[in-house]
């Protein structure tokens, strides 16, 4: 699942290290041509910052000169020479943090005994260390992401490296356990997940929790217990075919999320299922309990079984099985 990312309108400055503040000076400078402290502290919209600490840093940048004197004054530097050079130098600091990323990486690898890169079956048993390959594969993705998704979690509900790797234009698919929505705020999570681009389906159970990226590398939990959780890392070869084909298997079964989330009315049968009757039948298919379907319809357990039962009697079914058999049959699902 994902959460909402937090836009900065001025992220373009923050990465050569000009907040908000600082950048207000700059433009004013700029615009002014020649200015001292009290006239950014009188004409400038500050958040409580210091002039004389924001005009300081912006000479230490080498966008502005300060004139000679105590109370000298600071004009600007021309832009398409200043800036150029700062991101010149910012972009070198980038390459040097670069060029530690191999030993970074075998001191990384070493901690979590994982005999390097190279293809393999590496076991973990590690919590932190499984929430590190989670985040890496979806860091790692450039096509295709597929995952199980079901409880214990390890890491925060919310999941700010997904909406990254959507924007990148990755493929996502993702088939939750029922069991999920028994958890409160999840259908918000999924609503805002398939907003985002997110394919999700739901599935009564799943057996393990599992990701793989780009159909090279998978990690499967081996063990679901919440305090000594295991897992392993598959890298290439047949077993991590195997487990795409368990997903395609998990996803073909599934059942798609509803788009709606409210029951307004029910369809006559003659005129087939209506869009809530649909979200219904899906609910009921995904295996979700009542209380959990209740809750994101907005109804109360009583409602929610006289509906049923009407969906039931329409479709002539005994129970939620036959209803989803017969909903499939005649095109309904």
């Amino acid at each position: 699942m994902v959460a909402e990312a937090e836009l900065d309108p001025y992220g373009d400055f923050g990465a050569v290290g000009i907040d908000e503040d600082t950048r207000l000076v700059y433009r004013y400078v700029l615009a002014q041509g020649t200015v001292r402290e009290t006239d950014v502290a009188r004409d400038v919209p500050l958040q409580g910052a210091d002039p004389a600490e924001l005009l300081a840093r912006l000479r230490a940048a080498g966008l502005i000169n300060r004139t000679s004197g105590t109370e000298g004054s600071y004009t600007a530097v021309d832009p398409r020479v200043a800036l150029r050079a700062l991101t010149d130098r910012t972009a070198a600091q980038l390459d040097r943090v670069r060029s530690t990323i191999p030993d970074l990486a075998g001191l990384f690898e070493q901690t979590a005994d994982a005999a390097g890169a190279g293809a393999g079956v590496h076991v973990i048993d590690d919590p932190a260390l499984i929430g590190a390959w989670y985040t890496r594969l979806q860091h790692e993705v450039t096509g295709e992401f597929m995952a199980f998704d079901r409880p214990p979690y390890l890491l925060a509900d919310e999941n700010p490296v997904e909406p990254l790797a959507l924007a990148r234009g990755v493929s996502w698919r993702a088939v939750y356990a029922a069991e999920v929505l028994d958890l409160p705020g999840a259908w918000a999570q999924l609503r805002f997940a398939a907003a985002a681009g997110e394919q999700a389906r739901i599935a009564r159970t799943l057996p393990t929790k599992l990701a793989i990226a780009d159909r090279r590398t998978a990690l499967v939990s081996s063990n679901l217990d919440a305090l000594r959780p295991a897992a392993v890392v598959v890298e290439g070869g047949p077993l991590v075919d195997l487990l795409c084909a368990a997903f395609e298997a998990a996803w073909a079964d599934a059942v798609e999320i509803p788009a709606s989330d409210s029951l307004e009315g029910t369809a006559p049968p003659e005129r087939g299922p209506g869009r809530d009757d649909r979200a219904l039948l899906a609910l009921l298919a995904s295996g979700a309990k009542d209380e959990a379907i209740a809750r994101e319809l907005g109804l109360s357990e009583r409602t929610l079984r006289r509906r049923s039962a009407d969906l039931l009697r329409r479709l002539g079914a005994a129970n939620r099985f036959q209803a989803g058999v017969q909903a499939v049959r005649r095109g309904w699902l």
